[in-house]
């Protein structure tokens, strides 16, 4: 059984952040003739009630060479089998930990193909993807990689063409190019999908342009609010009828105990929020198909026009509010984080919050963006930023300020 503190608070945060995770991935290697001669703590990704797993970057001097890697521990439920191929399974009586070194995930089978410039072609070759019969090195880049939960990496065909190759749990792979199909055939500019394997891979192809997140820190032109919800307004009815994915607001409790676990000095004040926000959120049925995580990073742009809406994984029946809610609040949280320009930041984003609150509850927004918000104030200790506990601090600061802001409206 996992060590627990007396508030209940599980102990792994610990175990695989402090300083006996250099014996544990010493551990890790041994077993390959290797040894790990430094290490840093890259991210963590605790969720309360579940797996924390941490990802390190690693010298490791393997017997035949010196190599930099990434290694990844997990201690918790939910990592998957023990036996998985490349996992090297630690337990001492009172922890288990398992251990794999990128791209062996137990969860991601296909991960291992997806970045393996071999292997990927084949995967190209038998989906009929553009440009994939063409002969020539592919060219990959990994873009993203959450431990259990998902890749993605970029890839340059010998043809010239550019797509994505998404990397999930097998389960919910085919879930995702049927949304992928029901948006793209709607006449929605998600990206195409190109179909999927078994083994958890969906190819589509890759929306060229910046994202909305690099205007705004450029300069370059952004939408209008209207426009905004005018996309949002074409996702079609269908998406009502896929599964319903509860919104970030509607874990604030959850996130508020993921606040807690490392920052325990936050704890009270994150949950007393999050029982604000729950509470006055609660019994609001979906009224609307909905994207599910919003922002400016998943927007592409032309000029001043939304050219792209990517990751759809969460579309599903929401509240439009809460589409407009998760907007806001990263951009709240940039400018939380240290962005550019915060002024220009914070001028869209009260344009943008002034077209929603025209059209939906000004009330409802207001509280889900402080839901959201709470979510993302699990970031800085997610990516170990330096000061995090600062950090998010700022974020519950902020997340009081909506969530009074709202209160207001009530008077």
């Amino acid at each position: 059984m996992p060590r627990v503190h007396p508030d209940g608070v599980s102990d792994h945060v610990g175990l695989l952040t402090g300083p006996g995770a250099g014996p544990l991935l010493a551990a890790g290697v041994a077993g390959s003739g290797a040894a790990v001669l430094a290490w840093s703590l890259s991210t963590v990704q605790h969720q309360a009630g579940a797996a924390t797993t941490a990802v390190y970057r690693a010298t490791v001097r393997w017997p035949d060479r010196v190599a930099e890697e990434t290694l990844v521990a997990s201690a918790g439920p939910g990592v998957g089998a023990t036996a998985a191929p490349g996992v090297v399974v630690l337990e001492d009586g009172e922890d288990r930990v398992h251990l794999w070194r990128f791209p062996s995930d137990p969860v991601l089978p296909g991960l291992a193909r997806a970045v393996d410039p071999g292997l990927l072609p084949v995967v190209l070759a038998a989906l009929d993807v553009p440009g994939a019969a063409a002969t020539g090195p592919v060219q990959l880049r990994v873009r993203t990689y959450r431990p259990t939960r998902r890749a993605v990496v970029h890839v340059r065909a010998p043809g010239g063409c550019e797509l994505y190759v998404r990397v999930v749990r097998p389960s919910k792979v085919r879930a995702l190019h049927e949304r992928h199909v029901l948006l793209h055939g709607a006449g929605v500019p998600v990206p195409r999908s190109y179909g999927w394997t078994p083994d958890g891979l969906l190819v589509i192809e890759a929306i060229p342009g910046p994202t909305l997140r690099e205007h705004l820190r450029t300069g370059g032109p952004t939408p209008s609010g209207p426009d905004l919800l005018a996309l949002l307004d074409r996702l079609p009815p269908a998406v009502r009828d896929l599964p319903r994915r509860r919104s970030w607001a509607d874990e604030a409790r959850h996130y508020a105990r993921v606040v807690g676990g490392p920052l325990p000095q936050e704890r009270a004040r994150a949950e007393q929020l999050a029982s604000a926000i729950a509470s006055d959120l609660a019994g609001l049925d979906p009224d609307a198909a909905s994207h599910g995580d919003f922002h400016d990073d998943q927007l592409v742009m032309r000029g001043r026009r939304i050219h792209g809406l990517l990751d759809v994984d969460t579309a599903g029946p929401g509240r439009r509010a809460d589409d407009v809610a998760t907007l806001l609040a990263h951009l709240e949280a940039s400018i939380l984080g240290g962005a550019a320009h915060p002024q220009r930041l914070r001028e869209r984003a009260g344009a943008w919050q002034a077209a929603a609150e025209a059209r939906l509850d000004a009330r409802e927004v207001r509280l889900r963006v402080g839901g959201v918000l709470l979510s993302l104030a699990t970031g800085p200790f997610r990516i170990q930023q330096q000061g995090w506990a600062a950090a998010t601090s700022l974020h519950l600061e902020a997340v009081e300020r909506w969530v009074e802001s709202a209160r207001d409206l009530r008077g």
